[in-house]
């Protein structure tokens, strides 16, 4: 062999070391995300519907507070969209699931859920009641237990939004306490599909 080629030979040979030594050893992995979030409520694909178009990761940071006077269930989640480093959280939603009195029925200018469904839905607020039945399986003496869906407000886009826009953000909330009150009776055992 050439002596002047003797380096070259040496660099590329630590070279293809180094790249099947990177390629054997193993990786430190990381956790997969969890599938279900919002307390089993929410699928982590159905929560990533509600995007702000500024990317991250959606995480969720959950509670469960015991009822006030006479109610028993009120539980809850924050839906957060993160970087990649897992900081600089922004909330995207929050799901509220309580039993409540009194069917404070639809808000102003709302539009029902949908067939199978008692609740509305507006752009960045919509609410669902659980079939009858779900209160006592989850341990309430109170009539109804919904679900809302809560987005933060956003002063002045409304006025902004196309109707186009509207109705897209209509048919995600909608979708998410759909969803939400679809599991949460399943879960419960009380007329879930």
């Amino acid at each position: 062999m050439n002596k002047k080629w003797l380096p070259l030979t040496l660099v590329l040979g630590m070279t293809g070391v180094a790249v099947v030594t990177a390629s054997l050893w193993p990786a430190k992995e990381k956790p997969p995300l969890p599938q279900t979030l919002c307390h089993g409520a929410l699928s982590r694909q159905s929560a990533e519907r509600i995007d702000d178009n500024k990317g991250g990761v959606v995480v969720t940071e959950e509670w469960v507070s015991p009822g006030k006077g006479d109610t028993a269930v009120f539980k809850g989640c924050a839906v957060m969209s993160t970087g990649p480093d897992g900081d600089h959280r922004r909330e995207l939603f929050k799901l509220v699931i309580t039993d409540e009195r009194y069917d404070s029925g639809p808000r102003k200018d709302s539009v029902p859920l949908g067939p199978g469904f008692k609740g509305w839905a507006l752009p960045e607020e919509a609410e669902a009641t659980l079939p009858a039945g779900c209160a006592v399986r989850m341990g309430s003496a109170a009539p109804y237990i919904t679900v809302t869906f809560i987005a933060p407000s956003r002063k002045g886009e409304e006025q902004e939004k196309d109707p186009a826009e509207r109705d897209t953000a209509i048919r995600d909330s909608a979708a998410i306490v759909r969803e939400a009150a679809t599991n949460l009776a399943r879960i419960a055992g009380c007329g879930g599909k």
